[in-house]
């Protein structure tokens, strides 16, 4: 076997050298090119500074929001956040659309088919939502159809444990889990809530509403019974306490589901913030304040209430006429129109106007749980204004700005904000009449209720020392008022010793029952609604009764429900 002859030494060397320099000039190349392209992508962002750059991604990020539970004044859940599934699609996934579509809507009857069945035709889509926040055990009838595309991600949902109970105040949320009325929107305005990104549930502490769930539940079920008793179009009411502005219950029939999201926000009208009404002979309780007042009239002041008050081509009469002179008292307990008017015309326009704006009912209001609507008032304030306004015509107020009114009449006389939440009032207090106009005034609403006179006799609740005013007003028309149609009011206040609750009561359109004797004013329906109402929430409140004589002569404390 012949041996190849062995490479020079000087040669091997030449080789090696040339690897070496074919190695290097690779490793430049490569650099080079490495830096090339480094150099341009500092030269493109250089161009497209300021710019902001999109890009297409599979899955957008939905936004939803955390948000703190709602609680009562004791602690009772009103609302929280729970987790939910809602549903989306992949189209470029989806094997066959139109059975997606059949079985999907139904299950979901109220997905549009047509555009679902567009919205998936898209294949470029990678992500498109089909449903939001469906109840669980739907979602599961969707996962066991084993549709290939179909996914769940997991959101929050706003839950609302007592249905419709206090819906008003509570408001709603959108499907973005954020508020859009009432005490949800005011969640989010206060900068109450988190935005988050899936199901991550809030920290934060409750926040404590001035509602009692008791008292709520108590005066809902007495104004729905009230509305089927009297054959009625709705009924509102409202428990406030007269020393804090506390609203302990607000209903206005019927109530709105805030389980309906965004929706329930313009199914039914809050009556008791959202609406104005004239509000009848409940007004004569500021006109005969003003008057004590300012010194121009004391409860025993008469006044000729014989005949009816002829002002131009309008006759303002008495619908029981007195035919004599009457006192202050006297028109107060009788509810005399013609005497109020006389009360007023004392007084003067520009008084009576400055009184009722001192005691907010002028002026728009506004709670935690959104704006008060505004006074309807009068483009002049003439002599008739006077007249009429006196016992409650011509000047429309939401009944909460009336309630506020009322209480400041009877808590001493400093007026007080209304507010939704527990210990959060502005504690601003503003003086509208004395403590001594204060006390009459009260004296004289708990004689309407116990002298056998009174219109609101039938208030009275054994052992609550309940007084009050009622209020018939008949309804705007065409070209002037319905006589049949009528708003019942009651305004009443208890313990009247040392009054701590204001409780006020609106009748839509009652009508005469055997129960009424056909009658449609406040005395015979508005007013034993209000002591059917206290009598329930007095002792949830923790007012006591005192004791009352039994007919043997014993002393007993009662409770019982007025007739």
């Amino acid at each position: 076997m012949r041996r190849q002859p062995a490479k020079p030494r000087a040669t091997a060397a030449v080789d090696e050298v040339g690897l070496r320099l074919r190695a290097i000039a690779v490793t430049g190349a490569v650099s080079l090119a490495f830096l090339a392209v480094g150099a341009q992508l500092v030269r493109l962002a250089a161009v497209n500074s300021g710019v902001i750059l999109q890009s297409n991604i599979s899955e957008p990020v939905a936004q939803s929001f955390s948000r703190p539970d709602l609680v009562d004044r004791n602690g009772r859940l009103f609302a929280t956040d729970v987790e939910n599934p809602s549903l989306f699609a992949d189209p470029a996934v989806i094997i066959d659309r139109d059975e997606v579509v059949e079985k999907l809507t139904k299950i979901l009857p109220e997905l549009n088919g047509r555009d679902l069945r567009r919205d998936l035709s898209d294949r470029s889509k990678r992500f498109v939502w089909i449903k939001r926040q469906i109840a669980p055990q739907l979602a599961q009838r969707i996962h066991d159809l084993g549709l290939p595309g179909l996914a769940f991600r997991t959101e929050l949902k706003r839950a609302y444990p007592l249905a419709r109970l206090a819906g008003h105040v509570l408001g709603a949320v959108n499907v973005d889990n954020r508020g859009v009325s009432g005490m949800e929107r005011y969640l989010d305005d206060s900068a109450s809530v988190e935005a988050v990104h899936g199901a991550t549930l809030s920290e934060r502490a409750p926040v404590r509403l001035s509602l009692d769930v008791g008292v709520q539940h108590s005066l809902v079920e007495e104004l729905q019974d009230a509305t089927k008793r009297y054959k009625a179009e709705s009924a509102t009411g409202v428990v406030m306490d007269v020393n804090t502005g506390e609203v302990l219950a607000s209903a206005s029939l019927p109530e709105p589901d805030p389980r309906l999201g965004s929706a329930a926000d313009t199914q039914q009208t809050d009556r008791i913030t959202g609406g104005t009404y004239e509000l009848g002979s409940i007004f004569k309780v500021l006109t005969v304040a003003q008057s004590l007042d300012a010194g121009l009239s004391t409860l025993d002041t008469i006044y000729d209430v014989r005949q009816p008050l002829v002002e131009g081509r309008f006759t303002i009469k008495d619908l029981h006429p007195l035919g004599r002179p009457a006192s202050v008292r006297d028109i107060f307990l009788h509810s005399s129109n013609v005497g109020a008017a006389m009360i007023a015309l004392k007084s003067g326009g520009e008084q009576q106007k400055a009184f009722l704006g001192k005691l907010g009912l002028l002026d728009q209001g506004r709670t935690q749980a959104g704006p008060i609507a505004m006074p309807q008032v009068p483009k002049r304030w003439e002599r008739i204004e006077q007249i009429t306004i006196a016992y409650g015509h011509g000047l429309a107020v939401a009944p909460l700005q009336f309630a506020a009114a009322a209480a400041a009449l009877v808590n001493g006389g400093e007026l007080v904000k209304p507010t939704f939440l527990r210990g959060h009032g502005d504690g601003a207090k503003t003086r509208v009449v004395s403590a001594e106009t204060s006390r009459q005034i009260g004296d004289l609403m708990r004689l309407n209720v116990t002298d056998p006179a009174g219109t609101g006799k039938r208030a009275d609740v054994p052992g609550y020392r309940v007084g009050g005013k009622t209020g018939t007003a008949e309804m705007a028309a065409a070209g002037g008022y319905a006589k049949k149609s009528v708003i019942s009011s009651f305004v009443a206040a208890f313990p009247m010793e040392k009054p701590q609750y204001v409780v006020m009561v609106m009748i839509f359109k009652p009508q005469g029952t055997d129960e009424t004797r056909n009658e449609i004013t406040a005395g015979h329906n508005a007013a034993p609604t209000a002591g059917r109402i206290i009598a329930r929430v007095a002792p949830l409140l923790g007012v006591m009764p005192e004791p009352v004589q039994a007919a043997s002569g014993a002393t007993q404390a009662t409770i019982a429900t007025p007739n």
